[in-house]
Protein backbone atom coordinates (compact mmCIF):
# COMPACT_ATOMS: atom_id res chain seq x y z
CA UNK A 1 0.00 0.00 0.00
CA UNK A 2 1.37 3.45 -0.86
CA UNK A 3 2.03 5.93 1.93
CA UNK A 4 -0.76 8.52 1.88
CA UNK A 5 -0.08 12.23 2.35
CA UNK A 6 -1.60 13.39 5.66
CA UNK A 7 -1.93 16.63 7.59
CA UNK A 8 0.36 17.30 10.52
CA UNK A 9 -1.25 19.54 13.13
CA UNK A 10 -4.69 21.14 13.30
CA UNK A 11 -6.26 22.81 10.26
CA UNK A 12 -6.74 26.60 10.27
CA UNK A 13 -10.03 28.09 11.48
CA UNK A 14 -12.53 28.48 8.64
CA UNK A 15 -13.08 32.08 7.49
CA UNK A 16 -13.70 31.44 3.77
CA UNK A 17 -16.25 29.19 2.07
CA UNK A 18 -15.25 28.40 -1.48
CA UNK A 19 -17.72 27.03 -4.03
CA UNK A 20 -16.11 24.89 -6.73
CA UNK A 21 -12.82 23.41 -5.40
CA UNK A 22 -11.50 22.21 -8.75
CA UNK A 23 -7.90 22.12 -9.86
CA UNK A 24 -7.66 25.83 -10.63
CA UNK A 25 -8.85 26.86 -7.17
CA UNK A 26 -6.34 24.52 -5.53
CA UNK A 27 -3.55 25.72 -7.83
CA UNK A 28 -4.37 29.39 -7.30
CA UNK A 29 -6.73 30.76 -4.60
CA UNK A 30 -5.82 28.18 -1.97
CA UNK A 31 -2.09 28.80 -2.47
CA UNK A 32 -2.43 32.57 -2.15
CA UNK A 33 -4.46 32.01 1.02
CA UNK A 34 -1.87 29.58 2.37
CA UNK A 35 0.83 32.17 1.74
CA UNK A 36 -1.23 34.96 3.35
CA UNK A 37 -1.63 33.31 6.74
CA UNK A 38 -4.27 31.77 8.97
CA UNK A 39 -7.53 32.03 7.00
CA UNK A 40 -8.90 28.50 6.66
CA UNK A 41 -11.11 27.46 3.75
CA UNK A 42 -14.19 25.24 3.68
CA UNK A 43 -14.25 23.85 0.13
CA UNK A 44 -17.73 23.04 -1.18
CA UNK A 45 -18.24 20.85 -4.23
CA UNK A 46 -21.59 21.60 -5.85
CA UNK A 47 -21.62 18.38 -7.86
CA UNK A 48 -18.98 15.69 -7.67
CA UNK A 49 -17.54 14.00 -4.55
CA UNK A 50 -14.16 13.53 -6.26
CA UNK A 51 -12.26 16.31 -4.47
CA UNK A 52 -13.72 15.31 -1.09
CA UNK A 53 -12.77 11.69 -1.68
CA UNK A 54 -9.24 12.76 -2.61
CA UNK A 55 -8.64 15.22 0.22
CA UNK A 56 -10.65 13.91 3.20
CA UNK A 57 -8.26 10.98 3.91
CA UNK A 58 -5.43 13.55 3.83
CA UNK A 59 -7.02 16.01 6.25
CA UNK A 60 -7.51 18.49 3.41
CA UNK A 61 -3.84 18.87 2.50
CA UNK A 62 -2.54 18.28 -1.01
CA UNK A 63 0.52 18.88 -3.17
CA UNK A 64 1.01 21.84 -5.46
CA UNK A 65 3.39 20.90 -8.27
CA UNK A 66 4.95 23.73 -10.28
CA UNK A 67 5.91 22.48 -13.74
CA UNK A 68 8.84 23.83 -15.69
CA UNK A 69 11.19 22.62 -18.38
CA UNK A 70 13.96 23.52 -15.91
CA UNK A 71 12.53 21.11 -13.31
CA UNK A 72 9.45 20.66 -11.14
CA UNK A 73 8.93 21.95 -7.61
CA UNK A 74 6.44 20.60 -5.07
CA UNK A 75 5.00 21.97 -1.85
CA UNK A 76 2.21 20.87 0.49
CA UNK A 77 -0.78 23.22 0.84
CA UNK A 78 -2.84 23.18 4.04
CA UNK A 79 -5.28 26.09 3.74
CA UNK A 80 -8.29 23.82 3.04
CA UNK A 81 -9.68 22.86 6.45
CA UNK A 82 -12.57 20.69 5.24
CA UNK A 83 -14.47 19.62 2.11
CA UNK A 84 -18.24 19.16 1.81
CA UNK A 85 -20.22 17.73 -1.10
CA UNK A 86 -23.24 20.02 -1.26
CA UNK A 87 -25.84 17.54 -2.64
CA UNK A 88 -25.08 15.24 0.30
CA UNK A 89 -25.48 17.90 3.00
CA UNK A 90 -26.90 21.23 1.75
CA UNK A 91 -27.99 22.21 5.26
CA UNK A 92 -24.41 21.80 6.49
CA UNK A 93 -23.16 24.07 3.72
CA UNK A 94 -25.76 26.73 4.53
CA UNK A 95 -24.93 26.56 8.24
CA UNK A 96 -21.27 27.17 7.46
CA UNK A 97 -22.02 30.07 5.11
CA UNK A 98 -24.40 31.62 7.64
CA UNK A 99 -21.74 31.46 10.38
CA UNK A 100 -20.49 35.05 11.05
CA UNK A 101 -16.94 33.65 11.31
CA UNK A 102 -17.03 33.28 7.52
CA UNK A 103 -16.01 36.61 5.98
CA UNK A 104 -15.69 35.69 2.29
CA UNK A 105 -17.57 33.33 -0.02
CA UNK A 106 -15.55 32.81 -3.20
CA UNK A 107 -16.35 30.97 -6.41
CA UNK A 108 -14.66 29.11 -9.24
CA UNK A 109 -17.66 27.38 -10.75
CA UNK A 110 -16.85 28.06 -14.45
CA UNK A 111 -19.03 30.08 -16.77
CA UNK A 112 -21.90 27.58 -16.77
CA UNK A 113 -22.06 27.56 -12.95
CA UNK A 114 -23.65 31.02 -12.92
CA UNK A 115 -26.86 29.74 -14.60
CA UNK A 116 -26.98 32.89 -16.70
CA UNK A 117 -27.40 33.83 -20.34
CA UNK A 118 -23.83 34.47 -21.58
CA UNK A 119 -24.96 36.89 -24.27
CA UNK A 120 -26.81 39.17 -21.79
CA UNK A 121 -25.43 38.36 -18.32
CA UNK A 122 -28.97 37.93 -16.94
CA UNK A 123 -29.98 35.03 -14.72
CA UNK A 124 -31.67 32.23 -16.64
CA UNK A 125 -34.85 31.63 -14.65
CA UNK A 126 -35.67 28.65 -16.90
CA UNK A 127 -32.53 26.84 -15.71
CA UNK A 128 -33.49 23.67 -13.84
CA UNK A 129 -31.29 24.43 -10.83
CA UNK A 130 -32.69 27.95 -10.49
CA UNK A 131 -36.26 26.69 -10.64
CA UNK A 132 -35.42 24.07 -8.01
CA UNK A 133 -33.74 26.60 -5.72
CA UNK A 134 -36.64 29.06 -5.83
CA UNK A 135 -38.88 26.23 -4.62
CA UNK A 136 -36.35 24.73 -2.17
CA UNK A 137 -34.27 27.57 -0.73
CA UNK A 138 -33.31 25.47 2.31
CA UNK A 139 -31.69 22.85 0.06
CA UNK A 140 -30.34 24.68 -3.01
CA UNK A 141 -28.29 23.25 -5.87
CA UNK A 142 -26.77 26.29 -7.59
CA UNK A 143 -24.07 28.66 -6.43
CA UNK A 144 -26.43 31.63 -6.57
CA UNK A 145 -29.03 29.66 -4.59
CA UNK A 146 -26.56 28.90 -1.81
CA UNK A 147 -25.36 32.51 -1.67
CA UNK A 148 -28.85 33.98 -1.45
CA UNK A 149 -30.07 31.37 1.05
CA UNK A 150 -27.07 31.98 3.32
CA UNK A 151 -27.43 35.76 3.12
CA UNK A 152 -31.12 35.42 3.99
CA UNK A 153 -30.17 33.44 7.10
CA UNK A 154 -27.69 36.15 8.07
CA UNK A 155 -30.26 38.88 7.51
CA UNK A 156 -32.81 37.13 9.71
CA UNK A 157 -30.20 36.57 12.42
CA UNK A 158 -29.06 40.21 12.36
CA UNK A 159 -25.54 39.15 11.36
CA UNK A 160 -23.13 40.91 9.01
CA UNK A 161 -23.08 39.93 5.35
CA UNK A 162 -20.09 38.29 3.70
CA UNK A 163 -18.15 39.37 0.61
CA UNK A 164 -18.92 37.42 -2.57
CA UNK A 165 -15.73 36.98 -4.61
CA UNK A 166 -16.02 35.56 -8.12
CA UNK A 167 -12.75 34.20 -9.48
CA UNK A 168 -13.99 32.92 -12.84
CA UNK A 169 -12.93 34.14 -16.26
CA UNK A 170 -15.89 36.40 -16.96
CA UNK A 171 -15.84 40.09 -17.83
CA UNK A 172 -16.93 42.24 -14.89
CA UNK A 173 -17.35 39.07 -12.86
CA UNK A 174 -18.16 41.05 -9.72
CA UNK A 175 -20.96 42.96 -11.41
CA UNK A 176 -22.19 39.75 -13.05
CA UNK A 177 -22.53 37.79 -9.82
CA UNK A 178 -24.03 40.82 -8.07
CA UNK A 179 -26.65 41.10 -10.79
CA UNK A 180 -27.70 37.45 -10.75
CA UNK A 181 -27.73 37.34 -6.92
CA UNK A 182 -29.99 40.40 -6.76
CA UNK A 183 -32.25 39.03 -9.52
CA UNK A 184 -32.63 35.75 -7.64
CA UNK A 185 -33.08 37.46 -4.26
CA UNK A 186 -35.81 39.73 -5.66
CA UNK A 187 -37.81 36.61 -6.55
CA UNK A 188 -37.49 35.46 -2.94
CA UNK A 189 -38.21 38.77 -1.20
CA UNK A 190 -37.75 42.41 -2.21
CA UNK A 191 -36.53 43.27 1.29
CA UNK A 192 -33.83 40.61 0.96
CA UNK A 193 -32.67 42.01 -2.39
CA UNK A 194 -32.45 45.51 -0.89
CA UNK A 195 -30.54 44.23 2.15
CA UNK A 196 -28.00 42.39 -0.02
CA UNK A 197 -27.53 45.44 -2.24
CA UNK A 198 -26.73 47.58 0.81
CA UNK A 199 -24.67 45.13 2.88
CA UNK A 200 -22.81 42.78 0.54
CA UNK A 201 -19.86 43.60 -1.73
CA UNK A 202 -18.99 41.82 -4.97
CA UNK A 203 -15.38 42.73 -5.89
CA UNK A 204 -14.30 41.94 -9.43
CA UNK A 205 -11.14 39.89 -9.97
CA UNK A 206 -8.73 38.87 -12.68
CA UNK A 207 -7.10 35.46 -12.23
CA UNK A 208 -4.34 33.90 -14.30
CA UNK A 209 -2.45 30.64 -13.95
CA UNK A 210 -2.40 27.87 -16.54
CA UNK A 211 -3.56 24.71 -14.78
CA UNK A 212 -3.69 21.51 -16.85
CA UNK A 213 -5.83 18.62 -15.61
CA UNK A 214 -3.90 16.31 -13.28
CA UNK A 215 -3.26 12.88 -14.81
CA UNK A 216 -2.56 9.48 -13.28
CA UNK A 217 0.97 9.89 -14.62
CA UNK A 218 1.35 13.11 -12.60
CA UNK A 219 0.22 11.32 -9.43
CA UNK A 220 2.61 8.43 -10.09
CA UNK A 221 5.54 10.75 -10.82
CA UNK A 222 4.90 12.66 -7.59
CA UNK A 223 4.81 9.43 -5.58
CA UNK A 224 8.09 8.33 -7.13
CA UNK A 225 9.75 11.69 -6.44
CA UNK A 226 8.40 12.39 -2.93
CA UNK A 227 7.57 8.95 -1.56
CA UNK A 228 3.89 9.51 -0.84
CA UNK A 229 0.59 9.04 -2.67
CA UNK A 230 -1.53 12.15 -3.28
CA UNK A 231 -4.46 11.75 -5.71
CA UNK A 232 -5.49 15.36 -4.96
CA UNK A 233 -2.29 16.94 -6.25
CA UNK A 234 -2.51 19.79 -8.77
CA UNK A 235 -0.09 20.82 -11.49
CA UNK A 236 0.42 24.33 -12.81
CA UNK A 237 2.87 26.78 -14.33
CA UNK A 238 5.07 29.01 -12.19
CA UNK A 239 3.40 32.23 -13.42
CA UNK A 240 0.46 33.59 -11.44
CA UNK A 241 -1.40 36.90 -11.38
CA UNK A 242 -4.36 37.93 -9.22
CA UNK A 243 -5.85 41.42 -9.52
CA UNK A 244 -8.65 42.18 -7.01
CA UNK A 245 -10.90 45.17 -6.40
CA UNK A 246 -10.26 46.04 -2.75
CA UNK A 247 -13.88 46.15 -1.58
CA UNK A 248 -14.55 43.72 1.29
CA UNK A 249 -17.32 44.15 3.87
CA UNK A 250 -15.68 42.27 6.75
CA UNK A 251 -11.96 41.91 6.15
CA UNK A 252 -9.87 39.66 3.94
CA UNK A 253 -6.60 37.69 3.99
CA UNK A 254 -3.40 39.64 3.39
CA UNK A 255 -3.30 38.53 -0.23
CA UNK A 256 -1.64 41.82 -1.15
CA UNK A 257 1.37 40.84 0.97
CA UNK A 258 1.95 37.70 -1.11
CA UNK A 259 1.67 39.06 -4.65
CA UNK A 260 -1.98 39.90 -5.33
CA UNK A 261 -2.62 43.34 -6.81
CA UNK A 262 -5.33 45.22 -4.89
CA UNK A 263 -6.81 47.91 -7.15
CA UNK A 264 -9.80 50.24 -7.43
CA UNK A 265 -10.90 48.68 -10.76
CA UNK A 266 -9.85 45.49 -12.55
CA UNK A 267 -11.77 46.13 -15.77
CA UNK A 268 -8.78 46.82 -18.02
CA UNK A 269 -6.73 43.96 -16.52
CA UNK A 270 -9.54 41.44 -16.90
CA UNK A 271 -10.24 42.40 -20.51
CA UNK A 272 -6.52 42.14 -21.28
CA UNK A 273 -6.36 38.63 -19.87
CA UNK A 274 -9.75 37.44 -21.09
CA UNK A 275 -9.11 38.52 -24.67
CA UNK A 276 -5.34 38.07 -25.01
CA UNK A 277 -4.95 34.79 -23.13
CA UNK A 278 -8.37 33.14 -23.02
CA UNK A 279 -9.34 34.33 -26.50
CA UNK A 280 -6.24 32.87 -28.15
CA UNK A 281 -6.38 29.77 -25.92
CA UNK A 282 -9.87 29.00 -27.22
CA UNK A 283 -8.79 29.74 -30.80
CA UNK A 284 -5.88 27.33 -30.50
CA UNK A 285 -8.05 24.77 -28.71
CA UNK A 286 -10.68 24.40 -31.44
CA UNK A 287 -8.44 24.71 -34.46
CA UNK A 288 -5.60 22.81 -32.81
CA UNK A 289 -7.81 19.91 -31.78
CA UNK A 290 -9.17 19.66 -35.32
CA UNK A 291 -5.59 19.66 -36.62
CA UNK A 292 -4.68 16.77 -34.31
CA UNK A 293 -2.75 18.70 -31.65
CA UNK A 294 -3.25 17.47 -28.09
CA UNK A 295 -1.77 20.45 -26.23
CA UNK A 296 -1.29 24.19 -26.62
CA UNK A 297 2.51 23.70 -26.67
CA UNK A 298 2.14 21.36 -29.67
CA UNK A 299 -0.07 23.92 -31.41
CA UNK A 300 2.38 26.80 -31.19
CA UNK A 301 5.28 24.61 -32.29
CA UNK A 302 3.52 24.68 -35.66
CA UNK A 303 4.69 27.97 -37.24
CA UNK A 304 1.28 28.60 -38.83
CA UNK A 305 -0.56 28.34 -35.52
CA UNK A 306 2.03 30.51 -33.74
CA UNK A 307 1.72 33.09 -36.54
CA UNK A 308 -2.07 33.05 -36.27
CA UNK A 309 -1.86 33.65 -32.53
CA UNK A 310 0.57 36.56 -32.97
CA UNK A 311 -1.58 38.02 -35.76
CA UNK A 312 -4.63 37.94 -33.47
CA UNK A 313 -2.77 39.84 -30.77
CA UNK A 314 -1.17 42.35 -33.11
CA UNK A 315 -4.02 43.12 -35.51
CA UNK A 316 -7.32 42.16 -33.89
CA UNK A 317 -7.09 42.02 -30.08
CA UNK A 318 -4.72 44.69 -28.76
CA UNK A 319 -5.92 47.44 -31.15
CA UNK A 320 -9.30 47.41 -29.36
CA UNK A 321 -7.89 47.13 -25.81
CA UNK A 322 -7.10 49.90 -23.37
CA UNK A 323 -3.69 49.27 -21.81
CA UNK A 324 -3.98 48.66 -18.04
CA UNK A 325 -1.87 50.69 -15.67
CA UNK A 326 1.53 49.09 -15.19
CA UNK A 327 1.18 46.79 -18.22
CA UNK A 328 2.74 46.77 -21.68
CA UNK A 329 0.41 44.92 -24.05
CA UNK A 330 3.12 43.97 -26.52
CA UNK A 331 5.34 42.60 -23.76
CA UNK A 332 2.36 40.88 -22.13
CA UNK A 333 1.63 38.98 -25.35
CA UNK A 334 5.31 38.03 -25.74
CA UNK A 335 5.19 36.50 -22.26
CA UNK A 336 2.00 34.65 -23.16
CA UNK A 337 3.68 33.04 -26.15
CA UNK A 338 6.60 31.97 -23.94
CA UNK A 339 4.10 30.39 -21.52
CA UNK A 340 2.30 28.63 -24.37
CA UNK A 341 5.59 27.19 -25.68
CA UNK A 342 6.51 25.58 -22.33
CA UNK A 343 6.24 21.86 -23.13
CA UNK A 344 6.14 21.00 -19.41
CA UNK A 345 2.64 22.54 -19.25
CA UNK A 346 0.49 19.91 -20.97
CA UNK A 347 -2.65 22.03 -21.26
CA UNK A 348 -4.90 19.93 -23.46
CA UNK A 349 -6.84 21.50 -26.30
CA UNK A 350 -9.82 19.27 -25.41
CA UNK A 351 -9.85 20.61 -21.84
CA UNK A 352 -9.84 24.25 -22.99
CA UNK A 353 -12.52 23.51 -25.60
CA UNK A 354 -15.10 22.56 -22.96
CA UNK A 355 -18.20 24.74 -22.50
CA UNK A 356 -17.49 26.81 -25.59
CA UNK A 357 -21.06 28.12 -25.86
CA UNK A 358 -20.51 29.80 -22.49
CA UNK A 359 -16.95 30.97 -23.19
CA UNK A 360 -17.24 32.28 -26.74
CA UNK A 361 -19.27 35.42 -25.92
CA UNK A 362 -16.75 36.50 -23.27
CA UNK A 363 -13.47 35.49 -24.89
CA UNK A 364 -13.97 36.16 -28.60
CA UNK A 365 -17.30 37.70 -29.61
CA UNK A 366 -16.78 40.94 -27.66
CA UNK A 367 -13.51 41.52 -29.51
CA UNK A 368 -15.22 40.81 -32.82
CA UNK A 369 -17.91 43.40 -32.04
CA UNK A 370 -15.30 46.01 -31.16
CA UNK A 371 -13.48 45.40 -34.45
CA UNK A 372 -16.68 45.60 -36.47
CA UNK A 373 -17.49 48.93 -34.81
CA UNK A 374 -14.20 50.32 -36.13
CA UNK A 375 -14.97 48.99 -39.60
CA UNK A 376 -12.64 45.97 -39.47
CA UNK A 377 -13.71 42.37 -40.07
CA UNK A 378 -11.36 40.34 -37.80
CA UNK A 379 -10.65 37.37 -40.06
CA UNK A 380 -8.58 35.49 -37.48
CA UNK A 381 -11.31 35.62 -34.86
CA UNK A 382 -13.92 34.71 -37.46
CA UNK A 383 -11.80 31.63 -38.18
CA UNK A 384 -11.85 30.87 -34.44
CA UNK A 385 -15.67 30.99 -34.47
CA UNK A 386 -15.73 28.68 -37.48
CA UNK A 387 -13.36 26.33 -35.66
CA UNK A 388 -15.78 26.19 -32.75
CA UNK A 389 -18.65 25.44 -35.13
CA UNK A 390 -16.69 22.60 -36.75
CA UNK A 391 -15.65 21.22 -33.33
CA UNK A 392 -19.14 21.18 -31.77
CA UNK A 393 -20.41 19.15 -34.72
CA UNK A 394 -18.97 16.25 -32.76
CA UNK A 395 -16.92 14.59 -35.52
CA UNK A 396 -13.30 15.39 -36.33
CA UNK A 397 -11.63 15.58 -39.74
CA UNK A 398 -10.98 11.80 -39.73
CA UNK A 399 -14.59 10.95 -38.96
CA UNK A 400 -13.81 10.15 -35.31
CA UNK A 401 -16.37 11.25 -32.70
CA UNK A 402 -15.41 14.24 -30.52
CA UNK A 403 -16.40 14.13 -26.85
CA UNK A 404 -18.03 17.59 -26.83
CA UNK A 405 -18.59 18.83 -23.26
CA UNK A 406 -20.99 21.77 -23.39
CA UNK A 407 -24.33 22.66 -21.77
CA UNK A 408 -25.76 23.00 -25.28
CA UNK A 409 -23.99 19.97 -26.79
CA UNK A 410 -27.15 18.08 -27.76
CA UNK A 411 -28.63 21.16 -29.47
CA UNK A 412 -25.35 22.04 -31.16
CA UNK A 413 -24.86 18.57 -32.58
CA UNK A 414 -28.47 18.35 -33.72
CA UNK A 415 -28.02 21.60 -35.67
CA UNK A 416 -24.78 20.29 -37.15
CA UNK A 417 -26.47 17.06 -38.25
CA UNK A 418 -29.72 18.45 -39.59
CA UNK A 419 -29.23 22.06 -40.73
CA UNK A 420 -28.54 22.60 -44.41
CA UNK A 421 -26.79 25.89 -43.64
CA UNK A 422 -24.94 24.94 -40.43
CA UNK A 423 -23.19 28.29 -40.01
CA UNK A 424 -26.29 30.45 -40.09
CA UNK A 425 -28.23 27.96 -37.99
CA UNK A 426 -25.55 28.16 -35.28
CA UNK A 427 -25.32 31.94 -35.60
CA UNK A 428 -29.06 32.06 -34.87
CA UNK A 429 -28.42 30.83 -31.30
CA UNK A 430 -29.29 34.03 -29.48
CA UNK A 431 -27.94 32.75 -26.15
CA UNK A 432 -24.49 32.57 -27.73
CA UNK A 433 -24.34 35.25 -30.45
CA UNK A 434 -26.97 37.71 -29.25
CA UNK A 435 -28.99 39.72 -31.75
CA UNK A 436 -26.58 42.11 -33.47
CA UNK A 437 -23.74 39.87 -34.72
CA UNK A 438 -25.94 37.58 -36.87
CA UNK A 439 -27.23 40.72 -38.64
CA UNK A 440 -23.71 41.76 -39.73
CA UNK A 441 -23.39 40.41 -43.25
CA UNK A 442 -19.60 40.79 -43.47
CA UNK A 443 -19.08 38.87 -40.23
CA UNK A 444 -21.45 36.08 -41.26
CA UNK A 445 -19.90 35.81 -44.72
CA UNK A 446 -16.37 35.59 -43.30
CA UNK A 447 -17.34 32.89 -40.79
CA UNK A 448 -19.05 30.93 -43.58
CA UNK A 449 -15.96 31.23 -45.78
CA UNK A 450 -13.75 30.00 -42.94
CA UNK A 451 -16.07 27.11 -42.11
CA UNK A 452 -16.21 25.99 -45.75
CA UNK A 453 -12.41 26.00 -45.93
CA UNK A 454 -12.14 24.00 -42.69
CA UNK A 455 -14.46 21.39 -44.17
CA UNK A 456 -12.79 21.26 -47.58
CA UNK A 457 -9.12 21.72 -46.66
CA UNK A 458 -8.80 20.80 -42.97
CA UNK A 459 -7.61 22.92 -40.07
CA UNK A 460 -3.85 22.86 -40.75
CA UNK A 461 -4.14 24.01 -44.35
CA UNK A 462 -6.82 26.55 -43.51
CA UNK A 463 -4.82 28.14 -40.71
CA UNK A 464 -1.79 28.42 -42.97
CA UNK A 465 -3.74 29.84 -45.89
CA UNK A 466 -5.85 32.17 -43.76
CA UNK A 467 -2.80 34.26 -42.95
CA UNK A 468 -2.36 35.29 -46.59
CA UNK A 469 -3.56 38.80 -47.51
CA UNK A 470 -7.18 39.00 -48.63
CA UNK A 471 -7.30 39.24 -52.41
Amino acid sequence: MPVRLTRSGAPPDIAIVHLGPGAFFRAFNAIYTEDAGDWGILAVSLRSPTVRDQLAPQGGVYTSLTLSEAGNESRIIGSIADVIVAPEAPEKVLAAMANPAVKVVSLTVTEKGYCHEPSTGSLNFDHGDIQHDLRNLNAPKSAVGFIVAALEQRRRAGAKAFTVLSCDNLPSNGDLVRGIVLQFAAKVCSDLSDWIAKNTSFPATMVDRITPATTEADVAALEKAEGYYDPGCVVHESFRQWVIEDDFVDGRPAWDKVGAQMVASVEKHELMKLRCLNGTHSTLAYLGYLAGYDTIAECVRDPAFAALCEKLWREEITPVLAEPEGEDLERYCEKLMARYRDAAIRHRTWQIAMDGSQKLPQRILGTIRDNLERGVVPRGLCLAVAGWMRYVGGVDENGTPIDVRDPLSAQLQQISREAQDKVNALLALEEVFGLSLPKNERFCATVSEAYDQLVSSGARATVKGWLSPVR
